[in-house]
């Protein structure tokens, strides 16, 4: 299992009804076999450009284990999902978040002392 990194821009209508929206990533992630390690709702943002005539989106982050194969399957199934504006799927480098982990450490660190 890989660990991926999932933002998906809503439609900004279901800001106020997200949770269904939600539950159709949620079920698309484990149907393939994925297990969702947190999520985080970013809330309604403005755009920088338009995007299917709409000038903002509700951002909502996820941080995933897929296995290899199941990458290609969700981003097909979220490009077809009416309530998705937008989204992005990509791998983490295991080398950058222990680099990023290091240096948080050493900043905590420095910040006691």
């Amino acid at each position: 299992m890989r660990e991926y990194e999932l933002t998906v821009l809503f439609q900004p209508d279901l800001e106020v009804n997200l949770e269904p929206a939600l539950k159709k990533v949620r079920d698309i992630v484990t149907s393939n076999k994925g297990k969702i390690t947190s999520e985080s709702n970013w809330g309604k943002k403005k755009l920088a450009y338009r995007i299917s005539r709409e000038d903002f989106a509700v951002y909502v982050y996820f941080e995933l284990e897929l296995p290899a194969e199941a990458a290609a399957k969700i981003a097909s199934t979220l490009n077809i999902t009416d309530e998705v504006l937008r989204h992005l799927l990509v791998s983490v480098d295991p080398k950058a978040k222990a680099a990023l982990a290091a240096a948080s450490a050493s900043k905590t660190e420095s910040e006691e002392e």
